[in-house]
């Protein structure tokens, strides 16, 4: 989980560097083969003509995959109306809501569209609709609009409320952090927004320049904005699975009033029990998203998943990816930012059907006991290895329970536990230790 303010601060120190192209973005290079050594993380080089991603174990082949059309592109209303229809399975009335919304989700005045969120924005109203046209501002109201769309179609499918939880940070900037807790379906349920500003930390700044940034700042200082939506959800029946996204945009301006500005984020599922179906349904939304943009982000977005959400001292993924990117700054500051609102508008339609699909199913108290258990794997990946918490918690001003929002209600620690041979426990390990193409 990266959580904002954790996010904000630091979404950008994840692997990668800068990402460019000179009119359209390319990758090329991917490897075809899904690799299993995760120990060194993948690195991404930059060709005047395209993309280069070396993913560890790679031998460098060019990926193969089919072009889907069309785009899983839902808002939760669509989704919702479509889950009315009776006598058609979840995943077709996804598909379904899907169809019906390719409104530009820009369209309406600011003020007018503001009034379905679960907060007032962080920034004032009116400095958003005087920055109408800035993508700094196309992306808050992106992000609110996420969380809004999310939370509703959450308590709609738990019957409960979200507690709005508005803050701000003294350096600059603020967030919304929505938590419904001990619901009837989820046990914790977090979506947070966060807008900060100021000036970066020395640390973030050498950091950032250790991954490529070429950072100028004026008398030593260096100006930015950033935001994003993050979510973690952790149901109570076992058979629901984990999900988690992030959504992100961060700008710095340097010492000649010029600015770097980049996007990050990703969307992944962490089930308890393997379902194939779940898993196909989870990705093949994803994919079309990606699909719409370009061929090969979804291949390439999916193994980068697998590789950062690993833990490592486990010899494991974290649970059965989705896609994860960051530092995307090319060809263009509207096509990427187009991406990443194609991938935030799934968030409702690759995991709320999967939820409504496993509402009623009975489960023993072994399931349970292994949802525990696998919950505390979960925290090992986010407090050990997730940047976004480390650093969160290292930087001033930020808020230390948006970030632990990602941390489960209840968790398990068993010494020395292995699931028996041939049960659906070691069938989940075995799809942990050794990550799947699903679709």
């Amino acid at each position: 989980m990266t959580s904002f303010v954790a996010c904000a601060l630091s979404g950008t120190l994840r692997s990668g560097a800068r990402m460019c192209s000179a009119s359209s973005l390319r990758l090329v290079g991917l490897g075809s083969s899904a690799t299993r050594n995760f120990t060194a993380r993948g690195r991404w080089s930059s060709r005047v003509t395209g993309l280069r991603h070396v993913p560890p174990g790679s031998a460098g082949g060019v990926a193969s995959g089919r072009v889907r059309k069309g785009v899983f592109v839902a808002t939760g209303a669509a989704v919702l109306l479509g889950a009315a229809v009776a006598g058609v399975s979840h995943f077709q009335r996804a598909e379904m809501a899907t169809r019906v919304s390719g409104v530009d989700m820009e369209q309406g005045d600011i003020a007018e569209r503001c009034k379905s969120f679960m907060s007032p924005p962080v920034t004032d109203i009116e400095v958003l609709q005087r920055k109408s046209g800035d993508v700094s501002a196309r992306m808050e109201m992106l992000i609110m609009e996420t969380q809004a769309e999310f939370c509703k179609a959450l308590e709609e499918v738990d019957g409960g409320t979200f507690r709005v939880d508005r803050w701000n940070r003294e350096e600059g900037g603020g967030g919304i952090s929505c938590v419904m807790q001990d619901g009837k379906v989820f046990e914790k349920a977090g979506v947070n927004v966060s807008v900060v500003s100021g000036y970066l930390t020395e640390e973030a700044a050498r950091q950032m320049r250790s991954r490529g940034k070429n950072l100028k700042g004026k008398d030593g200082k260096l100006p930015f904005i950033a935001m994003g939506v993050s979510s973690v959800i952790h149901p109570k029946n076992p058979h629901i699975p984990t999900v988690h996204f992030n959504y992100r945009y961060f700008e710095i301006e340097e010492e000649d009033g010029s600015k770097q500005w980049w996007f990050g984020g990703g969307t992944d599922l962490t089930p308890v029990y393997i379902n194939e179906e779940d898993a196909v349904h989870f990705h093949s939304v994803l994919r079309e998203a990606c699909d719409k943009h370009h061929p090969r982000f979804y291949p390439a977005f999916k193994k980068w998943c697998d590789q950062y959400f690993y833990v490592r001292h486990r010899g494991e993924t974290r649970g059965i990816g989705g896609i994860f990117f960051d530092d995307l700054d090319s060809p263009n500051q509207e096509e990427v930012f187009r991406f990443v609102r194609s991938c935030a508008k799934t968030v409702v339609p690759c995991y709320v059907p999967i939820v409504r699909k496993h509402l009623n199913d009975t489960f023993t108290q072994e399931e349970k006991d292994w949802q525990q258990i696998r919950r505390g794997r979960y925290v090992e990946f986010n407090l050990v290895y997730d940047r976004g918490v480390k650093f969160g918690l290292a930087t001033p001003g930020s808020r230390i329970e948006s970030i632990l929002m990602s941390l489960p209600l209840t968790a398990r620690w068993e010494y020395m536990h292995e699931p028996a041979p041939g049960t659906k426990e070691a069938e989940m390990l075995e799809v942990l230790r050794s990550p799947k193409e699903w679709i």
